[in-house]
């Protein structure tokens, strides 16, 4: 959410002009949306958007492809979305956004910032970002939240540490200094991991040798990008439990409840976008119940990368190594389904040990930080 603005000079900003961007509804073709038909301003902000990552990483393996974008910001039964594009004398400067959660979570807002390279230092950054607070207060919201990733840092200097006791970001980069002038605490910080792929054979069947043991009660099973009928409820379960169980420090937030219609939505969001998902799961033997899954995205416009997104083994089961086994046999199924990706994107909370122990025996290795920001109103 933040972006190197920590002065607010004295320039006046009575000619910045920040307006509301149409994104267009779908045609109900399921088809991705005509870039000659959508709005201009709505290309701008993904060009925005696009050079900032390119900025950042020199790759655009992290920033969500057009698609992925105009699906993203139509928002949905569950979750409203707002972006709103800013000019100061008729000169695009930046863009700033705001999602809002409909049915849990219903104090709290998402906000993030973005100035372009050139027009920074000038206290424009803290300009979008009062108006995007502005309008939460308007809604009601209490509660602000926000992200931001940086490349991995330089040992030394000083940090901001987060709230969570785990990790830190270095206070001379210049995100983490506008969050903090803003008033945003640092709640908690994630590492993301890089794993080149193909992972060696050799390393996987050790490593499911040395799992498998544990793991003897339990079918391995998967699916491409639609979950089977038969199991759509036991996996709404599942990411419901996904939406409590995952270390989320101090942010304030409360589960989500997923149910088979809600999975359904989210499907049919990717897949109309391109992106395709390899999902693995564990299904106890003796109840017939999942109880753990993870999940593996690809995008045809970003071939080289995949993202790893949930992975969840269910409180009663953990201890017997499935998070290893589900992992080990997504990662197969992936490098099957998608021979040209080369490499593997994850991330984890700092506290998430024995996640990250499981990403590091696989071979992952760090490629950044991110930021998780809260701001409490009132």
């Amino acid at each position: 959410m933040a972006e190197p603005d920590p002065d607010a000079s004295a320039r006046g900003h009575a000619e910045l002009e920040i307006s509301a961007v149409d994104v267009p509804p779908p045609d109900g073709s399921g088809a991705a949306s005509d870039v000659k038909e959508l709005p201009q301003e709505l290309l701008v902000c993904h060009a925005l958007r696009q050079q900032h990552e390119l900025s950042l990483w020199g790759n655009l393996d992290r920033c969500p492809t057009l698609p992925e974008a105009v699906e993203y910001w139509r928002g949905n039964r569950y979750e409203e979305r707002h972006v709103y594009l800013a000019r100061l004398d008729g000169e695009v400067i930046g863009m700033c956004t705001m999602e809002l959660s409909l049915h849990e979570n219903t104090h709290t807002a998402g906000i993030d910032v973005l100035i372009a390279p050139a027009q920074r230092r000038q206290g424009l950054g803290r300009a979008l970002l009062e108006h995007a607070e502005g309008l939460a207060r308007e809604r009601g919201r209490t509660s602000l939240y926000g992200y931001h990733e940086v490349p991995p840092m330089a040992v030394g200097g000083a940090a901001v540490p987060a709230k969570s006791g785990a990790g830190a970001l270095p206070l001379d980069e210049p995100a983490v200094a506008f969050a903090v002038a803003a008033g945003y605490e640092l709640e908690q910080v994630e590492r993301s991991s890089r794993l080149t792929l193909p992972v060696p054979p050799h390393l996987l069947a050790r490593l499911e040798t040395e799992a498998g043991a544990l793991a003897g009660q339990y079918d391995i099973i998967g699916w491409d990008d639609s979950c089977p009928e038969e199991l759509v409820n036991g996996h709404a379960l599942l990411k419901a439990t996904m939406s409590t169980d995952v270390p989320i420090a101090g942010l304030d937030w409360e589960g989500e409840n997923w149910d088979s219609a809600r999975v359904r939505e989210d499907e049919r969001a990717l897949i109309g976008t391109g992106v395709q998902s390899a999902v693995t799961a564990a299904l106890h033997r003796p109840t017939g119940e999942l109880v753990a899954y993870t999940v593996l995205n690809w995008r045809p416009g970003v071939p080289a990368t995949i993202s790893q997104q949930d992975t969840l083994v269910s409180g009663a089961h953990r201890g017997h190594r499935l998070g290893m086994m589900i992992k080990i046999a997504n990662l197969r199924r992936a490098q099957r389904r998608w021979p040209a990706a080369k490499s593997v994107l994850t991330w984890n909370a700092s506290e998430n040990q024995h996640m990250l122990a499981i990403n590091i025996s696989l071979g992952f290795k760090p490629d950044g930080y991110e930021g998780e920001w809260q701001k409490r109103l009132g």
